[in-house]
């Protein structure tokens, strides 16, 4: 169901507040540009710094600009089930297209843990469900016996395996049909290599024409031409994670013209040390003359 490159949008703010009017030019940049899908309020878009009110806000906003024209997969997690319940009910009531849910973090649950609270939500809400493993921001990763039991309820489609492990993502797909999609954008042609399908990238707000050719080469068994867009793509996706994401990110949009950078506490301005080297990968890519 979800394939190909799935942007994880960045939240636009100004003057502290969620900048709808950005945020529709962002969804329409996305639109014209390639991108096979949206995913609002997830890491990428700062979520754990957004109300409950803004966080279903943008994912409204989102779902009525895009008007079914690309597909919508709303951040909807917590490490709270039941308010993981709540975002997952929302993003149905609006007409999402599915909805992520990060692996509770901080609560650090057993595998059975993790299997009963997306077991819960997805029994709870008709709607698409995808997981995301990131065991770098939540302290915990999923085992791929987990996920494949999970598989088997019907509406538990994917995984955003953000593991780093090519072996992890492997596993998955040996043991289960779930659909796999890249978190890492490094690791996206070398997960599409062994059967996933997609990304859900942060370096597509940034370049996302390029990160859909990228992934339209894997689908297409085209990994010749696939292989000359990893390797263009592969300092500019090293140069999103040089510090938390998404400070890189905001700032290298930034620096192109396409948004003021600003972030809520307690993420802050890069390094100038860090600005100077990613303007370098920018000009290197050739997006600054």
């Amino acid at each position: 169901m979800f394939h190909g490159s799935y942007v994880a949008l960045v939240t636009p703010f100004k003057n502290g507040q969620v900048d709808y009017q950005k945020l529709g030019e962002l969804v329409e940049f996305h639109v014209k540009n390639g991108t096979q899908g949206i995913v609002p309020c997830g890491t990428t878009g700062e979520s754990a710094t957004l109300s409950f009110e803004e966080h279903e806000k943008i994912i409204g906003e989102v779902v009525s600009i895009v008007a079914g024209r690309i597909r919508v997969l709303a951040g909807a997690g917590s490490n709270n089930t039941t308010e993981a319940l709540r975002l997952a009910k929302h993003a149905k009531k609006i007409g999402a297209d599915g909805a992520l849910l990060i692996t509770p973090y901080y609560n650090k649950p057993t595998p059975e843990g993790l299997y009963r609270h997306y077991k819960l939500i997805a029994e709870s809400v008709d709607i698409p469900i995808v997981m995301y493993n990131v065991p770098s921001r939540t302290g915990i990763s999923i085992q791929p016996e987990t996920v494949a039991r999970l598989s088997e309820i019907k509406n538990i489609v994917g995984i955003k395996e953000a593991s780093g492990s090519i072996d992890q993502a492997t596993q998955i797909l040996q043991l289960c049909n779930i659909t796999v999609l890249s978190g890492d954008d490094s690791l996206t042609l070398p997960i599409m290599s062994v059967g996933g399908r997609g990304v859900i990238s942060v370096v597509a707000n940034v370049v996302p024409a390029d990160t859909a050719a990228l992934t339209r080469y894997c689908l297409e068994g085209n990994f010749d031409a696939a292989r000359k867009c990893h390797f263009k793509l592969f300092p500019l996706c090293k140069s999103m994670f040089i510090e938390t994401n998404p400070i890189p990110v905001k700032t290298a949009m930034r620096m192109l013209g396409r948004l003021n950078g600003e972030m809520r506490l307690p993420l802050c301005d890069m390094t100038k040390e860090h600005e100077s080297q990613l303007m370098g990968t920018l000009k290197n890519y050739g997006l600054i003359s």
